[in-house]
């Protein structure tokens, strides 16, 4: 019983951690403007990829700026833009 009661708490705690884990990524890009959709900012990753940010800060809406950002993924969330992954910034800074 005592082993039992063990595990299932160890398992509790698993869960826990999985569910609270954040999956923050890191990358290097160009902030890039895109006259679409009424215009917006995006990022194209060294990775060759294209990134919509959710909340890019103003002070980082320049054309060609180049950043290091670490973002997570927007899951279940859509854009009218269509161009990239949608991400939220957890933190940019200037390179």
């Amino acid at each position: 019983m005592k082993k039992l009661i063990s595990i299932s708490i160890f398992s509790l705690f698993l869960l826990t951690g999985f569910l609270c884990s954040e999956d923050i990524q890191v990358q290097k890009g160009t902030v890039i403007y895109l006259n679409l959709e009424g215009g917006f900012y995006g990022i194209i990753g060294d990775n060759g990829k294209h990134y919509d940010p959710q909340n890019l800060p103003d002070n980082f809406k320049r054309d060609s700026l180049r950043v290091s950002f670490e973002y997570k993924v927007s899951e279940n969330q859509v854009s009218v833009h269509m161009w990239g992954e949608l991400i939220e910034i957890v933190k940019i800074v200037e390179l």
